[in-house]
């Protein structure tokens, strides 16, 4: 653990800071309430995009700034808008697309972009997103791209990361943080690591200087990079093997539990 308190608090959301139903406990709450009140920055790193996050601004304080898309965008919290975003070029888009296409027969795409997302005909719906686009893929590649989505009905969520990453090489980043067979491919280089490095930068803050917490592959640039790192008692095996302290576990407030310790909270 770093010998000094840290200047900066970076949590991931989902399976980490949230409780295993979405929402925001009130000790959770009562945590970022004091951190706020002591001018520590807590900076939410999701791979969620910006729509999947109206519900929560105002339950995490509703200001700052936040990382979506696994670092593709920073978003003004209290402006409730994108500041800045980390595009996949279109010619690199559609490139990864063909190589997957031939690699792994049976995959289909989906993007996210700043204002929403779009995907093919095949690609499975979620149930918040009925009012996506869908089209042909080189129809709904716009310049704003964030992150590709790329699924598979039948492979392991594993194995079908391995395969997609070995087809498009250092062409993008991919990582995953589901259930099933979905991998998320940001523009190369693009992690929530370096999106975070660069808001900290900002703030005059080191990363020695940063206490970050996750629970899946996608977390682990992050949890590798920050000063002290803690994977959630939950989380993906590959998280737990990295990261420097583990904490309880989501349903057990694990993240407030070690920041009431860290900064000698109420909470």
């Amino acid at each position: 653990m770093a010998e000094s308190r840290p200047r900066l608090v970076a949590t991931d959301l989902d399976g980490t800071l949230l409780h295993p139903d979405g929402t925001v406990t009130a000790r959770t709450r009562a945590v970022l309430d004091e951190l706020d009140d002591l001018g520590v920055p807590v900076v939410f790193t999701t791979g969620r995009p910006v729509r999947w996050m109206d519900d929560l601004w105002d339950a995490v304080g509703g200001h700052g700034l936040a990382i979506c898309s696994n670092g593709g965008i920073v978003y003004d919290v209290a402006a409730r808008k994108v500041r800045d975003f980390s595009a996949v070029p279109r010619t690199v888009g559609l490139e990864v697309a063909e190589l997957v296409r031939a690699a792994v027969p049976g995959t289909t795409f989906a993007v996210e972009h700043t204002s929403g997302w779009a995907s093919e005909a095949a690609f499975p719906r979620h149930p918040d997103d009925q009012g996506s686009h869908q089209g042909e893929w080189e129809s709904i590649y716009t310049d704003d791209v964030v992150k590709v989505l790329a699924v598979h009905p039948e492979l392991d969520p594993e194995d079908f990361w391995h395969r997609v990453a070995e087809a498009v090489g250092d062409l993008v980043t991919t990582t995953w943080s589901s259930t099933f067979a979905l991998v998320e491919i940001s523009a190369a280089g693009v992690t929530k690591a370096t999106t975070l490095a660069t808001i900290a930068a900002e703030m005059g803050i080191d990363a020695a200087e940063v206490v970050a917490f996750g629970d899946m592959p996608n977390d682990l640039p992050m949890l590798e990079w920050a000063g002290t790192s803690y994977a959630m008692a939950n989380g993906h095996q590959s998280v737990r093997d990295l990261a420097e302290h583990l904490a309880p576990a989501n349903d057990e407030d694990g993240v407030a539990t070690v920041l009431a310790d860290l900064f000698s909270l109420e909470g």
